[in-house]
């Protein structure tokens, strides 16, 4: 073996060992006792924090306040299913609109040159209404 050919083989040996050592690294880290016992802890932790939130929700559902929000809700959903709810969102979208595109125009200096061709309203009331 040349020189060079020694070198080169070393260089792949070394980069194999490498390879090997961060394995085995990160398996002893993985089966590490402490890793276990963080692991442990952050579950028991989660579950008593998911227990509390639970008995707080239950607690919270039984409450004037969430008796009132539960009907609040419901009288919501009636709402949406009758339509009311679209409705009103329609209309405020389309106030929202023209009063964007208003001044907008403004802005833009097209305020003058619209209403002298009839479209100061914004044109959008004739193509929704």
């Amino acid at each position: 073996m040349t020189d060079e050919s020694k070198k080169q083989a070393s260089l792949k040996d070394e980069f194999r060992d490498l390879g090997e050592n961060l394995a085995q690294t990160l398996r002893s880290a993985w089966e590490s006792p402490e890793r276990k016992q963080l692991q442990k802890d952050i579950e028991e932790g989660l579950a008593t924090v998911a227990e509390s939130v639970k008995r707080e929700a239950e607690s919270f559902q039984h409450s004037p306040t969430g008796q009132r929000l539960k009907s609040d809700f419901e009288d919501f959903r009636q709402r949406v299913d009758s339509g009311e709810v679209e409705l009103k969102v329609r209309d405020e979208l389309l106030k929202a609109l023209q009063f964007i595109n208003t001044e907008l125009r403004k802005i833009t200096g097209q305020q003058a040159d619209d209403s002298s061709t009839g479209e100061a309203s914004g044109g959008v009331e004739s193509k929704e209404a």
